[in-house]
């Protein structure tokens, strides 16, 4: 992956993206999400996190990962001795899909079909050209699909180094799967946290 000019220039071709990925028709996802939710962090950066979507709060305010699962994704950083500061986090898809519960009155995340991840690949693609990471976090089974292909199994790959993109690819869990986990809630913490530290462990390598 080629070097590129660091400051200014990174951030006005991401915000080129940005534009553009908020006008973006190529699925039918942007119907009913409140906006487009785009990635956040410097550029460029040595380490960049996909996630999967985002969800119903970082729909609303159009930032990824500022809910619940943000919260415990900045407490594994914190535990692997990353700065989420100095950390590009984006999601594989940028518009939120879901389902309202009976009564209407709650939004429940529904997985987006691979034909609706791949038209979305366009927008991480170009912002992984801008950030040029070290290394690429696939944070939960969209995102590592993305990456490397339908096929691909977080539970097979989790922790492992996959050089794709001319970029290290570490899949993980996502923080919302661990959330979910109930009584392998604190296994899987354990294991996000050290599948991060094989992420730091490369930068300083």
């Amino acid at each position: 992956m080629p070097d590129r000019a660091p400051g200014p220039s990174r951030e006005h071709e991401l915000d080129g993206i940005h534009r553009a990925a908020d006008g973006c028709r190529d699925c039918p996802l942007y119907e009913h999400a409140t906006q487009m939710v785009f990635g956040e962090g410097p550029a460029p950066a040595e380490l960049m996190l996909l996630g999967e979507q985002p969800g119903d709060k970082e729909d609303r305010a159009g930032h990824p990962f500022v809910g619940p699962a943000g919260a415990l994704l900045d407490d594994v950083l914190a535990d692997a001795g990353i700065d989420r500061s100095v950390v590009y986090v984006t999601n594989a898809v940028k518009h939120f899909k879901w389902d309202q519960t009976r009564g209407g009155k709650v939004r429940i995340h529904k997985s987006p079909s691979r034909s609706e991840v791949v038209a979305c690949s366009q927008w991480w693609e170009q912002e992984l050209a801008v950030v040029t990471p070290k290394v690429l976090v696939c944070l939960g089974a969209i995102a590592t699909k993305a990456v490397l292909g339908p096929s691909a199994k977080v539970t097979e790959l989790r922790g492992q180094v996959v050089e794709q993109l001319a970029v290290a690819v570490v899949p993980t869990y996502h923080p919302a799967a661990v959330l979910r986990a109930a009584e392998r809630k604190d296994q899987m913490r354990d294991d996000l946290v050290r599948d991060l530290h094989v992420a730091a462990e490369l930068l300083v390598g």
